[in-house]
């Protein structure tokens, strides 16, 4: 009786291996525009799955793990996706901003699942700290997203 339940369960890993599952990166149509430090955070942290640059490791090709990696890829990108952040207007961004800023000091993200693979991920306070001052920037040098757009409609 074993016997069988595990060939059983061998052809059903078997088997899920040949459903397809989207591992497509569209195309970035505008990097985010950020400080070196706070850039190398968001690659490093966030562009797994919240960006069009996921990089895609060799477990997101193995069922039935392909299916929980391309979910929250999925996911992420709708919740915030930093390779289209000029696509959103002003009042989503801010919302954005103020949710990242939210998630990082609760530890929510990046997702502990991913933080276990990849170690270097993990947000120190250091890290939340250069987040958080330059989401809340008012430095001319730095702008912070929030503000880009309002420095374009002064230039109008």
């Amino acid at each position: 009786m074993l016997k069988k339940i595990l060939i059983v369960l061998g052809v059903i890993i078997v088997a899920i291996q040949f459903i397809p599952v989207d591992r497509s990166n569209p195309p970035v149509t505008q990097e985010i525009d950020a400080p070196s430090n706070v850039f190398s955070i968001l690659i490093t942290s966030c562009y797994d799955c919240h960006s069009n640059e996921t990089t895609w490791p060799w477990y997101s090709y193995v069922a039935p793990v392909s299916f929980l990696v391309a979910g929250d890829v999925e996911k992420g990108r709708k919740r915030i996706n930093f390779s289209e952040w000029y696509k959103y207007d002003e009042k989503k961004k801010e919302k954005m901003l103020e949710h990242v800023i939210e998630v990082v000091e609760e530890g929510e993200m990046p997702l502990p699942i991913y933080t276990f693979i990849h170690t270097d991920s993990k947000l120190d306070k250091e890290k939340i700290k250069i987040i958080k001052d330059w989401v809340n920037s008012t430095d001319e040098q730095e702008k912070p997203l929030r503000y880009e757009k309002e420095e374009e409609k002064d230039k109008d």
